[in-house]
C-alpha cells in the first residue's frame, strides 16, 4: 500500500477557521480562534486520513513573481483583520513546537509550494492529500493527488473532496483545463481580470470545445457571437496574462527531504505549556504528551465483601457510583485500594457504620452528591471530610470542570484517566453503570480512589500556599452540609395559586398579542424573529437598529431602544415578559415539583469565579423582582405547613459597606455606622445640595453611581443607565471620587495589584486570576480592570454571606431548633421557622449575620416575617 502525505494550506485554513469560529481569546486576552480552528481541522484530518507524513505551507509577506508581472494582482483584497494577523505568527510558533514541518519561500505563494510538493510526492510514489480552502488547487488534482476543501461552521466542519475525476464531473473540464477557465472568467478575489463579459458558464463552454485559451484564439473566427468575439480579441493579452496568474507553479526550487515531514503529534512539555496558556484543554486531551511520565502506577486492588474491616486508617479516599439501589465504592487506604459492591437495602447497617465513623479523614470528590445518595437510606457522612471538588475550585475558580480526570491531569500529571461521561456516555446514548462489565467498573473506581488519595497532599499544599485553609475549612467545607440540608428540605409552592397565576399570564399574553396584531395590521408568529423583523422593519418601516446574517435583529436590547417611539414595541416586550414568566416559572416549576408540591433546587459552590452561590434546576435566584408580575412569583412560595412561617433576612448594602471598609474611607464608614442614608449622603456630596434638600431623583441617581462604582462602571454605561449625557455621567463619577478619594485610591490599587500579580483576592484569600488586565486588546483590558475592582468587593460579600449561613445553620442545630435555612439569593437568607421559635430565631438570625465578620463598617441586617416569600420580603 502506498504511503500518504498530508499537506495543509496554512493561511487558507487559518482564514477559514477565523471566520467560521466566534472570536476566542485566552485568559491573557490573546486572540486564538484561528489557531484553535486550524489545529482542530489538522488533528481531525490526521486522525481520519492517518498519513505517514505531514507538512504546512505558508505565504510570505513579500511580493511574488505574479505581483512583479502584474502590480494589480490581489490589489483589491481587503487587508487581513488585525485579530487574524496577530494569530499567524502564533500558529507558526505552535506548529513548530509540535514538530510539524513548515515550508514557505519568498517570491512564491503557498499554492505553488503545495503544487510542487504534491507533484513531487506523486512522482515519488506517495498518495497526496492537499487541504485548502482555495479552489485554484483543483488544477493540481490527479488520480493520486486529492484536494480537500473544509468548510468551517459553528456546528462543525464539512469537507469537499476532489480527485481529477471529480473536477471533470463537477466542472466538465480537466484539472489543467480548469486553469484556462479561470483565465477567461477571471477571479475577483485575486483581481485577475479575465475577459469582460465571460462568466463561469461561458468559460467552461469555450474550454470544453477548444481545451485551452491558446487553441481558442487559433479558432477565433469560428465564434458567431459578435460581442463575445470582439471582447476576446480586444482582451487577448489580458486573457493570456490571467491564465499565467492563475497557473500554479509546480517546480518551485525547494530544499527539503521527505524525512522532515515525519509525523509525531506527541506534545513536548514546552508545547503542552503553550497549549495550556492558550486554553486549548480539549486539544491537549486529544494528543499524547511527553509530560505524562507519571502514570497511575500499578495498584493493589482487593475486592471486599464487607466494609467492616475498612475505615480504620487516618486517611482514606472514597469514590462511588450508584444505580438501582447498588452502591459501588473504591476505597484507597495507602497504596492498597479496595472495591466493594453493596446493596443499600441489605447492607444498610454496615454502610451506615462506615460512613458515620467520627474518626479518620474521608477524602471525597463532590461529597454533597454522595450525601444525597446515602440520605435515601438515612445515612450521614460524619467526621472530617476533605472534598477535592471544592479544593480544586478554590485553587482555580475559572476552570470549566473539576472532574477527577482533570485533577489527575492538572495536579498529578496522570494522563488518559477517563471521566465518568467518557466511560458511560451522555444523553440518550448513555450506558447503564451496572451494564458495564465488572472489571471496567472495578478499574474505574479504584483508579479514581487512588488519584484522590494522591491528590489530597498536593491540594493541601496548594491551599496552604494560597493561605486558603480558613476559606476551605471554616467556610466552604461546612457550607457543603448547609447546602445539602437546603436541597433536601426544598421549598413548597402553592400549586393552586401557581395554576391561577398561569391563567392570569395566559390572559395577559393573549391581550398583548391581540394589541400587537392590531398595531401590525395582521396576525403573525410573534415568537419568530424573522417574521417579527419583517413586520417591524419592512411593513411598518421602523428604522432597523441592527442586522444579522439571517435578517433583522429583534433582540431585547434592540427593541428597548425603540420602545419609546413605537407603541407596538412596548406590547412586544410585554408579550415576551409574560411568555417567559409562563414558561420559566409556571411550566418550569410544575415540571420539577414533587408530590409534596416542593421544589428542590441545586445550590452550586463551584460555578462562579467570585464565590457567589448559584441556583439551578430551577434557578430561584433569577426571579425578575422589578416586574410586578415577577414579584408575585415569590408569593407562590409558602411554608411547608401552618406550623411554620417564613423569616427573610437581607444584608443592607453589603457590597458598599465592604467597599467602605476595604478602602478605609472615614466619611462612608461614619455614615454607615451612624445609620445615615448613604445614597442621600452621596447625592448631597456629589450634586452639591444640602442633605435635607436631596430630591428622590437625585437620590436615585446617586444610588446608581454608588452601585456602579462597585462594578467599575464607566461614563458610557452610567449615561445609558441614567439616560443622561456621557459628559454628565463622567462629571458624576469625577464628583464621587473627589468626595471619596480613598475609594478611588483603593480601586486604583486593585488594578495595580492585578497588573503586578495577575490576580486579586478577598479578605478571606479567595483568589481570582485576571490575566486580561495586561491584554493588548483595549476592551479585554478594560474588562480586566472592572473585574479587578469588583472581585474583592463582591467576593468578600459572598464570603460573608456563606460564613453567615454556616453560623446560622450551626446555631439552629446547637439549639436543637426545628427551624431551617431553605434558600439563599445573593445577600438574602430565607428560613422556614417553627412559629413558637420565631422570636428566638429572628434574634439569632440577625446576630449571626451581623457578626459573621468583624470589619470597620458594621453589617446591617433587616429581618421580616411573612406567610409567603413575598410577604416576608
Amino acid at each position: 500500500m502506498k504511503k500518504k502525505i498530508l499537506l495543509f494550506d496554512g493561511l487558507s485554513i487559518a482564514n477559514r477557521a477565523f471566520y467560521g469560529i466566534p472570536l476566542l481569546t485566552n485568559k491573557e486576552g490573546r486572540y486564538t480562534n484561528a489557531v484553535y480552528g486550524f489545529l482542530n481541522i489538522m488533528i481531525s484530518m490526521i486522525e481520519k486520513e492517518k498519513p505517514d507524513l505531514v507538512g504546512v505551507a505558508f505565504d510570505v509577506s513579500a511580493p511574488t513573481f505574479r505581483h512583479i508581472q502584474n502590480v494589480e494582482y490581489k490589489g483589491t483584497r481587503k487587508g487581513m483583520p488585525q485579530e487574524l494577523r496577530e494569530q499567524i505568527p502564533l500558529l507558526k510558533e505552535v506548529l513548530a513546537l509540535m514538530n510539524v514541518h513548515i515550508l514557505q519561500k519568498e517570491g512564491f505563494e503557498a499554492d505553488d509550494i503545495l503544487g510542487t510538493l504534491a507533484k513531487a510526492g506523486e512522482r515519488d510514489g506517495y498518495n497526496m492529500v492537499v487541504v485548502s480552502g482555495d479552489r485554484d488547487l483543483l488544477q493540481i488534482t490527479s488520480e493520486d493527488i486529492e484536494l480537500k476543501i473544509p468548510k468551517t461552521k459553528q456546528q462543525g466542519t464539512e469537507i469537499e473532496s476532489y480527485f481529477a475525476k471529480d473536477v471533470v464531473e463537477k466542472y466538465e473540464v480537466s484539472p489543467l483545463e480548469f486553469i484556462d477557465v479561470k483565465g477567461l472568467m477571471g477571479d475577483a478575489s485575486d483581481n485577475i481580470k479575465g475577459v469582460p463579459g465571460i462568466g463561469e458558464k461561458t468559460a467552461i463552454k469555450l474550454i470544453k470545445q477548444y481545451h485551452s485559451i491558446e487553441n481558442l484564439y487559433e479558432h477565433i473566427d469560428e465564434l458567431t457571437q459578435k460581442k463575445l468575439k470582439e471582447n476576446l480579441i480586444t482582451y487577448k493579452d489580458q486573457a493570456l496574462e490571467s491564465k499565467m496568474l492563475a497557473t500554479i507553479v509546480c517546480d518551485v526550487p525547494l530544499e527539503y527531504t521527505w524525512d522532515e515531514f515525519y509525523l509525531d503529534l506527541t506534545l513536548s512539555e514546552e508545547a503542552e505549556e503553550v497549549f495550556k496558556q492558550l486554553d486549548f484543554k480539549k486539544l491537549i486531551a486529544r494528543l499524547p504528551r511527553t509530560s505524562a511520565t507519571k502514570k497511575v502506577e500499578t495498584i493493589e486492588v482487593s475486592k471486599q465483601e464487607s466494609l467492616e474491616s475498612l475505615g480504620s486508617s487516618e486517611c482514606m479516599a472514597i469514590t462511588y457510583a450508584y444505580e438501582d439501589g447498588c452502591l459501588e465504592l473504591g476505597i484507597a487506604e495507602g497504596k492498597g485500594v479496595n472495591f466493594l459492591s453493596l446493596n443499600l437495602s441489605k447492607d444498610q447497617a454496615e454502610v451506615k457504620t462506615f460512613f458515620e465513623k467520627e474518626t479518620g479523614l474521608k477524602v471525597i470528590h463532590d461529597s454533597k452528591k454522595l450525601r444525597h445518595i446515602l440520605a435515601e437510606m438515612h445515612i450521614e457522612i460524619k467526621g472530617q471530610v476533605f472534598d477535592t471538588f471544592i479544593a480544586a475550585y478554590l485553587i482555580d475558580p475559572t476552570s470549566e470542570t473539576y472532574e477527577i480526570s482533570e485533577l489527575a491531569d492538572n495536579f498529578l500529571v496522570m494522563q488518559n484517566v477517563p471521566s465518568y461521561e467518557e466511560l458511560v456516555g451522555k444523553g440518550k446514548s448513555q450506558k447503564r453503570w451496572l451494564g458495564l462489565d465488572e472489571n471496567t467498573r472495578v478499574d474505574f473506581l479504584t483508579r479514581r480512589a487512588h488519584i484522590l488519595y494522591e491528590a489530597y497532599d498536593v491540594l493541601q499544599k496548594e491551599l496552604d500556599k494560597n493561605d486558603m485553609q480558613i476559606l476551605f475549612n471554616d467556610i466552604e467545607m461546612p457550607l457543603v452540609k448547609v447546602l445539602f440540608d437546603m436541597e433536601r428540605e426544598g421549598i413548597k409552592v402553592d400549586l393552586e395559586k401557581l395554576q391561577a397565576y398561569g391563567k392570569e399570564l395566559d390572559a395577559l399574553i393573549e391581550k398583548e398579542a391581540e394589541r400587537v396584531y392590531e398595531l401590525a395590521g395582521e396576525s403573525f408568529n410573534i415568537n419568530s424573529p424573522k417574521q417579527l423583523g419583517v413586520i417591524l422593519f419592512e411593513k411598518m418601516d421602523i428604522p432597523p437598529v441592527k442586522k444579522t446574517k439571517t435578517g433583522y435583529s429583534t433582540a431585547a436590547e434592540v427593541l428597548e431602544k425603540l420602545r419609546d417611539g413605537y407603541p407596538i414595541v412596548e406590547h412586544i416586550l410585554a408579550y415576551r415578559q409574560y411568555t417567559k414568566l409562563k414558561s420559566t416559572y409556571v411550566e418550569g416549576l410544575i415540571a420539577v415539583m414533587t408530590s409534596e408540591h416542593k421544589i428542590h433546587s441545586s445550590f452550586n459552590q463551584t460555578i462562579t469565579a467570585t464565590g457567589r452561590i448559584s441556583s439551578t434546576e430551577p434557578n430561584l435566584q433569577n426571579i425578575p423582582v422589578k416586574l410586578e408580575m415577577g414579584r408575585r412569583i415569590r408569593e407562590l412560595f409558602i411554608p411547608s405547613s401552618d406550623e411554620y412561617i417564613f423569616l427573610d433576612a437581607d444584608y443592607s448594602q453589603i457590597e458598599l459597606r465592604v467597599l467602605a471598609a476595604l478602602a478605609g474611607d472615614e466619611n462612608l464608614i461614619h455614615a454607615f455606622n451612624e445609620g445615615i442614608d448613604i445614597h442621600t449622603l452621596t447625592a448631597s456630596q456629589v450634586f452639591h445640595v444640602p442633605f435635607e434638600e436631596v430630591t428622590p431623583l437625585e437620590r436615585s441617581n446617586a444610588k446608581a453611581v454608588n452601585f456602579g462604582i462597585v462594578y467599575g462602571i464607566g461614563a458610557f454605561s452610567l449615561s445609558e443607565d441614567l439616560k443622561i449625557t456621557q459628559k454628565e455621567a463622567a462629571a458624576y463619577i469625577e464628583g464621587y471620587f473627589e468626595k471619596y478619594p480613598k475609594i478611588k485610591e483603593y480601586l486604583d490599587g486593585c488594578i495595580s495589584f492585578a497588573r503586578d500579580h495577575g490576580y486579586v483576592k478577598t479578605i478571606f484569600n479567595r483568589k481570582r486570576d485576571i490575566p486580561e488586565i495586561n491584554s493588548k486588546n483595549f476592551n479585554l483590558r478594560e474588562f480586566g480592570k472592572r473585574k479587578a475592582m469588583n472581585t474583592p468587593i463582591q467576593g468578600t460579600a459572598a464570603d460573608i454571606i456563606k460564613l453567615a449561613m454556616v453560623h446560622v445553620h450551626q446555631a439552629l442545630r446547637d439549639e436543637g431548633l426545628k427551624s431551617k435555612v431553605i434558600l439563599t439569593v445573593h445577600d438574602e437568607l430565607l428560613l422556614e421557622v417553627y412559629r413558637p421559635e420565631q422570636e428566638k430565631v429572628a434574634k439569632l438570625l440577625k446576630e449571626k449575620m451581623e457578626q459573621a465578620v468583624n470589619l470597620k463598617v458594621a453589617m446591617s441586617v433587616e429581618v421580616h416575617s411573612g406567610e409567603n416569600w413575598l410577604a416576608a420580603k
